[in-house]
């Protein structure tokens, strides 16, 4: 399939830093029995990924904002394209050897996500999206679930843990969720939620407190596959809140007419 260029930049950014990732992946089973642990090695691991897409995506377009997990916002000289990077969403699944992780990569325009791309170095799954042209999963056009009845429903969710979130608010939401859905999955990488609920893997997902690297190029796929993505409240911005709700038209307002009173 034949891309515009500015996602072949992207494409290549992201596999670049994955064949990274891979290597790195392949070394966490025999980290894992040491008494130190893999934490340290995975931190290198995480920084030596965005170094990569830092250095693809300012080499292919110079002057671009970066914002980075890692390195935080660096200033480009134009001040209307920025790039917002994740270059490990998943990072405790990747500690532990769960191939559930992906770079994420979006291309915000004068406040609007215009591209996305999710790669999983782990299966070589590759998502992209990119604005009015469509969603993909390796070149297979991406088309969110028909679902229009929450108890047909698979959600994915979000689950604080120690030290982050808001854990009653938490226990109140999956109350409300868990005896009108078919199922309820929380999967560790925000970014792939997205990604599942545009291929129609997933019917919706919600999570809060988020970053906008988790997030980013995951809103313009649900999109582009035909998705409806807000805040909770249901019309904020999310990259702005860090909550996010998405699904289908009627699965999407299904989830902020629950979610929204808690």
């Amino acid at each position: 399939m034949i891309h515009s260029a500015l996602i072949n930049v992207m494409v290549k950014a992201a596999r670049r830093a994955g064949r990274s990732l891979k290597r790195d992946l392949g070394e966490i089973e025999n980290l894992q029995v040491s008494l130190k642990g893999p934490a340290n090695f995975v931190s290198a691991a995480d920084r030596r990924a965005e170094d990569i897409l830092y250095e693809e995506l300012s080499k292919a377009r110079p002057g671009y904002g970066f914002i980075g997990e890692e390195g935080g916002t660096r200033e480009g000289s134009d001040k209307t394209n920025t790039w917002i990077v994740d270059p490990l969403d998943g990072t405790t699944n990747f500690l532990h050897g769960i191939p559930q992780f992906a770079i994420s990569i979006g291309l915000q325009r004068e406040g609007t996500m215009i591209a996305g791309v999710i790669y999983n170095p782990a299966n070589d799954e590759l998502y992209i999206a990119e604005r009015g042209k469509g969603a993909f999963l390796n070149d297979t056009r991406l088309r969110v679930a028909a679902r229009r009845k929450l108890d047909d429903c698979v959600i994915a969710c979000g689950l604080p843990h120690i030290g982050r979130g808001d854990h009653e608010l938490a226990r109140r939401e999956m109350a409300e969720l868990q005896p009108r859905v078919a199922g309820l999955r929380r999967f560790g990488a925000a970014s792939l939620d997205l990604a599942f609920v545009a291929a129609g893997r997933l019917d919706g997902y919600w999570e809060r407190n988020l970053k906008p690297w988790d997030i980013a190029a995951g809103l313009i796929m649900v999109r582009e596959a035909g998705g409806i993505v807000s805040g909770i409240e249901g019309h904020d911005n999310t990259l702005e809140s860090g909550n996010v709700v998405c699904g289908n038209e009627v699965i999407h307002a299904e989830l902020v007419r629950i979610l929204k009173p808690l």
